[in-house]
């Protein structure tokens, strides 16, 4: 039994020290010290043995085990030594290579566009307000001349909140609004901002950019209103459009119209699109904001600022601008 104890030391030491890898040292642990391992099945025999050489052999399995659970330790300890350093020779950072660099940042092409808007309003003495996107029925709504039974006041096409009482404006309208409260004419502004409405498919979005002007003083009337938005609208695409006022209706203004320009102009091939609505502010919303209709009269226009930005840059779908799509957005850089 001593020979045969030995032979089994022998063999098991040398097993543990022939494995090259993890898996193999786990496959020779296995072999000896597991449920079915060789010095296991030793440990389990000696239970039919004589007290006196059960105790004697006992010990020395015991002794042989404790002797391979060590060496089994240390030689796992090599193992994962010896493989941390091949995978940090593998991985090794070679700094002579040159850089990968980063590529630049750019204004987004909604920003762009309205910060060129905004810029040519700028130069024509128009001054930028802003107005928060939470408003209520009376700025929103009524004192723009919007009658309780307007299909704009319907659930489909508004953002309620707080029952009826608060909503996401649904245009920036309400600015001017606020603006003719605050101060006397003459006022002349422009009021970009996000505004909300129940809408989605490649041309509209629940959520899109607005820049509505406003000027009121005295005899103001829609000749200027024409020339302003011409000239405008040509150096905004920086060629000489062809424009047309086709005759329309807004509950806010009185006459209105739509202004459309000639896709032809622009190489796009499309004939007549709409850009803008346009027209004299109604008396009524001039009362409303506390201004005497009677002494002052004004024009008041209102763009989508992604429809100009689709336009300027080519773009079919609406909904590109909102993808963050790193391939849509670097052509813009």
């Amino acid at each position: 039994m001593a020979d045969s104890l030995e032979k089994l030391r022998s063999e098991a030491l040398a097993s543990i020290a022939e494995a090259t890898s993890v898996e193999a040292l786990d496959a020779t642990r296995v072999e000896l010290v597991g449920k079915k391992g060789r010095i296991t099945q030793q440990l389990r025999a000696l239970g039919q043995m004589a007290p006196e050489e059960r105790k004697r052999l006992g010990a020395e399995l015991n002794a042989l085990k404790q002797t391979v659970d060590e060496e089994l330790k240390n030689r796992r300890a090599e193992l994962e030594q010896a493989r941390e350093a091949e995978r940090a020779r593998q991985e090794v950072v070679d700094v002579t290579l040159p850089g990968r660099g980063r590529a630049p940042g750019a204004r987004h092409p909604l920003s762009l566009t309205r910060e060129r808007i905004e810029a040519l309003f700028a130069q024509r003495g128009f001054e930028i307000v802003h107005g928060p996107e939470v408003e209520d029925d009376f700025h929103n709504f009524e004192a723009l001349n919007v009658p309780p039974d307007h299909p704009a006041r319907a659930m489909q096409d508004t953002f309620y909140l707080d029952g009826a009482k608060l909503l996401l404006r649904t245009h920036t309208s309400p600015v001017q609004i606020r603006t003719m409260t605050q101060r006397q004419p003459p006022i002349r502004i422009v009021a970009p901002g996000r505004v909300y409405r129940c809408d989605s498919d490649r041309t509209h979005s629940p959520m899109f950019h607005q820049l509505e002007g406003l000027y009121v003083a005295e005899n103001v009337n829609l000749g200027q209103l024409r020339s302003e938005l011409e000239s405008f609208l040509k150096a905004f695409f920086e060629t000489d459009l062809r424009l047309r006022f086709r005759p329309s209706y807004f509950p806010f203004t009185e006459p209105s119209a739509e202004v459309d320009i000639d896709g032809d102009s622009l190489g796009t091939g499309r004939g007549w699109m709409e850009v803008l609505g346009c027209g004299m502010v109604h008396p009524n919303v001039l009362s409303a904001a506390g201004v005497d209709s009677a002494r002052y009269t004004g024009y008041a226009f209102g763009m989508g600022i992604e429809r100009l930005a689709m336009l300027r840059y080519g773009v079919g779908d609406l909904r590109q601008f909102f993808t963050n799509d790193l391939r849509f957005l670097r052509q813009f850089v």
